[in-house]
């Protein structure tokens, strides 16, 4: 069985209530019909500004009650604040807003998990041959320092280990080991002794076990790729899709409180429907 097989098992065994801030989209309303329909998820509409999500604004950023009333009369806050409140289990939105919008909103009414100091994205990478491999970050930290890339890499790897069942990490570079310098490879360098993780290492030697004995770094194996920065891992994951056919699920993001979904603009219904079953899957 597949992870994404896995996920959708687990989504429909959980039912949870999901919003969906941008329903008027014809994308978004196709998919969420056919998830009610199989049974993936429950629906909820986008509720109105009342007290109680007042109050779960307030109390999550102790900001005066009159702004927390002027936020939410945006669809992104609303839809954020009923997932704090507890009116909804999860968030999906993104194929009409941008990132940094449904960031922004997420970061404001539902707020960072426990230990989280810094969010993240992956995407579940399904390739022709079978392969399912997480990348990240692809979607969200433009130019992590060696400690954001660290806490990226942890967290992907309890993303991984979720989702594929084991979390085989590697923290990607030019350069192989020891041989090479410079301040991106030096900062996965420094990223990959802060956490344990293979790394700095070539693609080729992260995934071939082959190339990784004669390089002489890891096993060849890894199953959750760690990008250096924003354009690495966005150029990643565009050209797998485009040239290797495979499908990238996401971006989901990583490290708040309740699940919540960035869709890709150029997102199709079945890549909503995917990534709403993903983002169910680790709650």
């Amino acid at each position: 069985m597949s992870a994404l097989e896995r996920a959708v098992d687990r989504a429909k065994a959980g039912n949870a209530r999901v919003v969906f801030p941008e329903m008027e989209e014809p994308r978004i309303a196709e998919a969420v019909a056919q998830m009610q329909a199989e049974g993936l998820c429950a629906p909820v509409e986008l509720a109105e500004a009342d007290d109680e999500l007042v109050a779960a604004l307030v109390e999550a950023r102790g900001m005066k009650e009159a702004l927390a009333r002027r936020m939410l009369s945006r669809p992104l806050y609303r839809a954020a604040a009923m997932v704090a409140a507890g009116q909804a289990d999860a968030m999906l939105a993104g194929a009409v807003h941008s990132t940094k919008k449904v960031i922004e909103a997420a970061s404001i009414a539902i707020g960072l998990a426990d230990g989280v100091a810094l969010p993240s994205s992956f995407f579940l990478m399904r390739f022709p041959d079978g392969r399912e491999l997480i990348f990240s970050d692809c979607g969200l930290n433009v130019a992590p320092d060696a400690e954001e890339l660290a806490a990226i890499a942890r967290a992907s790897e309890t993303t991984g280990r979720a989702l594929l069942g084991q979390a085989r990490v590697a923290l990607l570079s030019f350069s192989t080991g020891s041989s090479g310098s410079g301040d991106s490879v030096n900062k996965v360098r420094a990223a990959a002794a802060a956490t344990g993780f293979t790394g700095p290492v070539q693609g080729d030697a992260a995934l071939s076990p082959e190339v990784a004995a004669l390089k002489g770094s890891g096993q060849g194996d890894a199953n959750v790729l760690i990008f250096p920065d924003l354009d690495a891992g966005n150029i990643a994951y565009k050209l797998a899709q485009e040239l290797a056919g495979a499908q990238a699920i996401g971006p989901v993001l990583q490290g708040f409180r309740k699940p919540v979904c960035d869709l890709s603009r150029g997102a199709t219904v079945p890549d909503i429907i995917a990534a709403t079953a993903v983002t169910l899957a680790l709650a």
